[in-house]
């Protein structure tokens, strides 16, 4: 027992550290990792060696993934594609269906792009959609950032889910990942959606409008006009697609040749499939792509500038992964994984464990990157104990950490404020409408990733 008070007092330093006093959380799993070992009573003289090799063991491969899609995000927010994603889902659905719109705009747009700077970039068309459409911009706007939310936490190459699939030992199988991401992420914003239509009828608290404010129809489409113009020529909508779904269909086709059947044979095709469909190597196409949407003259010197842009923006999150990958590999160095999975199936938890110490991390410290990080590095010794230690076993782990990844946004997330800000919410309508979206979300995703294991495993 006293393992799990040592557990629960180190997870408790973690929150209290990164929410009252404010530490860094790469600061604070890392004092939490020689907290841990000093507790645990590892061998002094290898607890540096255990927290420099699992810190350097998980950035040796994620790190560069995270490192390039990063910048590709960047690339595609600068140069305007996302601007083009948008308008082609919208010409694609018409304007039936806003929140649905929306909803996939965001669905798509986050893939590549964080939350944070998608919701700020399609603000302006969230508002000029919901005056055309006729809809309450509180809607519109809890339907763009599930929307969003939703493949920020379930699908990589964002960088959350790419740590935890690789703290889960999932490093040569993104594929698989990508594609029950995509279809847990899509029932996640669907049920975002639905909670987003309850507020139809509901205008903004926030502020007080001034009462000849709706006398301008063109007010918000001017707005977002202004938005595009400042892009210049945009680019199409295949060139603006490809960066994302060109490494996205790489890996998946790698996936696909190594299923037991072999569909593409095991020669030369096979060998060449499996090295270009690896994260790294998938990843450089799109980058490559994503620069080819640089307008500048100087296209090289652009090139070097969004990718510096792009390097400061994940520098945070390598070290917050880095420090979760030594934190990690100091609880595998000890009896907890076996002590904590066999208590933990005794009583029937299962898959709801990696949910319930994901949300209560993101609930407590308002990072959804830290939740995805600190859980799955947490998790990883439990895996056999916990009847999750096959590939599959592994893969629905990193979405029930997902799920619980979202449980709740609130007044500790940045985000929640970049929703509640743009949106011209009261704090108070913010929770009902985006924190209590959250909530919806996280739990409807656990429960989809709960049926998906009595199916498959």
């Amino acid at each position: 027992m006293s393992l799990i008070f040592i557990l629960i007092a180190i997870i408790l330093f973690i929150v209290i550290a990164t929410t009252v006093l404010k530490v860094h959380p790469f600061l604070a799993l890392i004092l939490a990792a020689f907290m841990a070992a000093f507790a645990y009573d590892l061998p002094s003289e290898i607890i540096v060696k255990t927290i420099t090799s699992g810190f350097g063991g998980i950035l040796g491969y994620i790190g560069l993934v995270i490192v390039l899609g990063t910048i590709i995000g960047v690339l595609l927010e600068k140069s305007g594609a996302a601007i083009t994603m948008a308008d082609r889902v919208i010409k694609l659905l018409g304007e039936r269906f806003p929140t649905l719109t929306m909803t996939i705009i965001g669905y798509i747009v986050s893939i590549p792009v964080f939350c944070d700077s998608g919701y700020v970039i399609l603000n302006s068309l969230k508002e000029s959609l919901a005056r055309r459409m006729k809809t309450s911009s509180v809607a519109m706007s809890v339907a763009l950032a599930t929307g969003l939310y939703a493949t920020h936490t379930f699908v990589p190459p964002t960088p959350g889910p790419i740590a935890a699939a690789g703290n889960l030992g999932l490093k040569s199988n993104l594929g698989l990942v990508i594609g029950v991401g995509v279809f847990v992420a899509a029932f996640a914003a669907i049920a975002g959606m639905l909670w987003a239509n309850r507020f139809k009828n509901i205008e903004p608290d926030g502020t007080k409008h001034d009462a000849n404010e709706n006398e301008n129809e063109n007010e918000n489409d001017r707005s977002w006009q202004e938005l595009k113009d400042s892009y210049g020529k945009l680019p199409s909508a295949l060139a603006s697609f490809s960066p994302i779904f060109v490494p996205i269909l790489l890996i998946c086709l790698a996936s696909i040749a190594k299923l037991p059947v072999s569909p593409f044979g095991t020669g030369q095709f096979f060998d060449f499939l499996t090295f270009v469909g690896q994260p790294v190597p998938a990843l450089l196409p799109g980058l490559f792509l994503a620069g080819g949407l640089l307008k500048q003259e100087n296209k090289i010197e652009e090139f070097g500038e969004r990718i510096s842009q792009g390097i400061v923006a994940c520098a945070p999150i390598l070290l917050i992964t880095g420090a979760g990958g030594a934190f990690g590999a100091v609880l595998k160095a000890t009896e907890l994984g076996n002590y904590l999975g066999q208590t933990l199936s005794a009583y029937g938890v299962g898959i709801f464990m990696p949910f319930i110490v994901a949300a209560a991390l993101k609930s407590a410290q308002g990072s959804s990157t830290v939740a995805l990080v600190t859980t799955s590095a947490l998790v990883a010794p439990m895996l056999s104990q916990l009847g999750l230690d096959s590939e599959m076993g592994r893969v629905l782990t990193v979405m029930a950490i997902g799920a619980g990844a979202m449980t709740v946004s609130h007044a500790n997330d940045s985000f929640f404020w970049v929703v509640s800000q743009f949106s011209k919410m009261s704090v108070g309508l913010a929770y009902r409408a985006q924190t209590l979206a959250t909530l919806v979300q996280g739990v409807s995703a656990m429960l989809m990733v709960y049926i998906l294991s009595l199916f498959l495993l």
